[in-house]
């Protein structure tokens, strides 16, 4: 399918050269959570520009990247305490994953095991390749990834089974990290995740001393409902993963925080046991002041109000869509929605581009996952805007284009 040419974007709506206008029904990839050219942050950059565009991030700092990490540290778990600057989602996970191995290195341990769940994505450099579970994307690769060794993802009928496993996983490598979507694998279809099995999965690798990392790039910054998603569960971890919505879509910029106790192996005189790792755009001001924008965003009441709407509405519209014959399961979590359809397709096969051509056509962007929907839909849609999102989709279900 040839690429689509869009000329600009504004609010919920992307815009082709045509002036048709389209409902961004995937905030852009989860990014653009407060609508494109918000206003708000486009005034933040707008008024950073002239005063500092960029700088080297090494030996040096400036107020913009001191304000983003304190109205960070504010809103993240509570076991958070420093923060790493990058520029995407895959670098806050190899940074992530450099991070564990050297923890333990730095404290005279030799680990060099992985341990992630299967379905999981985390990125498409080598490290976040290795810890994803999704061979479309890594097939050509598998033979030059990190050894990880992958394990269910936990379930209430699992949980006992899969906690023996891990126990031989325990006894028989030197595990560095546990890796893991908190509630959410976004990549595997927006498949949900039992909070209490992870919890327990997570607890007995923190009792033999694997760093936990926690892969909010795509779940964090109010998506599941709460701020993070790692909010929502009793264990927090050790390392956090951010990219995404941290800027509202507009700077690429990620983010891996970690806890006091990780930062302090990393804390001497030696330079040996600093961590070398280092990007040239890392803690860029512009980026930095968008980010700190779309926090105040985020923790504003409309905003939160507006999340609140949506996971209401959502959670009223699942009921109704498990009633459809065209449905085989539904899911939901915040302003995540997503439906199965009854019936099987390739991934990445035709009918996934006729599922996403029928949408296009109707005015809706969104990117099905095989015989997968979602929606993941901007902080400031509207009721209107969402009910009529909604019914595209019984539209759809009814049009009887897969029966």
């Amino acid at each position: 399918m040839a690429p689509l040419a869009i000329k600009k974007a504004q609010g919920n709506y992307l815009y082709d050269f045509n002036g048709t206008a389209y409902f961004d029904a995937i905030s852009s990839w989860y990014t653009c959570s407060y609508g494109h050219a918000n206003p708000v942050l486009t005034s933040a950059v707008k008024a950073q520009i002239d005063k500092l565009h960029h700088v080297v991030f090494a030996g040096m700092t400036h107020e913009p990247a001191v304000q983003l990490s304190q109205d960070l540290l504010e809103i993240l778990p509570s076991n958070q305490a420093k923060l790493f600057f990058s520029e995407n989602g895959s670098t806050s996970v190899e940074i992530a994953l450099k991070m564990a191995f050297q923890y333990h290195f730095n404290r005279g341990e030799k680990r060099l095991a992985v341990v992630a769940l299967e379905g999981g994505f985390h990125g498409d450099t080598f490290g976040a390749m290795s810890a994803s579970g999704l061979s479309v994307y890594n097939g050509p690769f598998e033979d030059l990834l990190i050894d990880v060794i992958r394990i269910p993802v936990p379930t209430t009928d699992n949980i006992e089974i899969l906690l023996q496993e891990v126990e031989q996983i325990l006894s028989g490598h030197a595990v560095a990290s546990f890796i893991y979507e908190p509630l959410v694998q976004g990549a595997a279809a927006m498949q949900l995740i039992d909070v209490t099995s992870l919890c327990r999965l997570i607890r007995r690798f923190r009792e033999s001393g694997t760093t936990i990392i926690a892969d909010e790039v795509m779940t964090g910054f109010g998506k599941t409902g709460t701020h993070f998603a790692s909010d929502q569960m009793g264990n927090l971890p050790d390392i956090i993963c951010l990219s995404k919505a941290l800027t509202g879509g507009i700077m690429p910029m990620a983010v891996t925080s970690c806890s006091q106790e990780i930062y302090d192996a990393f804390y001497d005189d030696q330079t040996s046991r600093g961590f070398f790792h280092g990007h040239t755009y890392s803690g860029n001001p512009l980026g930095c002041v968008a980010a700190s924008a779309a926090i105040k965003q985020l923790v504003s009441a409309p905003i939160q109000a507006c999340i609140q709407r949506i996971t209401t509405l959502n959670a009223v519209f699942a009921q109704q869509l498990k009633q459809h014959r065209m449905v085989s399961d539904v899911r939901h979590c915040g302003v995540i929605l997503a439906l199965d359809l009854n019936t099987e397709m390739q991934r990445y096969g035709q009918q996934r581009n006729t599922i996403f051509k029928w949408f296009w056509e109707r005015g809706i962007f969104l990117r099905p996952l095989g015989k997968t929907v979602y929606i993941v839909p901007p902080f400031t849609t509207t009721a209107v805007e969402l009910k009529k999102l909604h019914q595209s989709l019984i539209d759809f279900l009814d049009s009887g284009m897969f029966k």
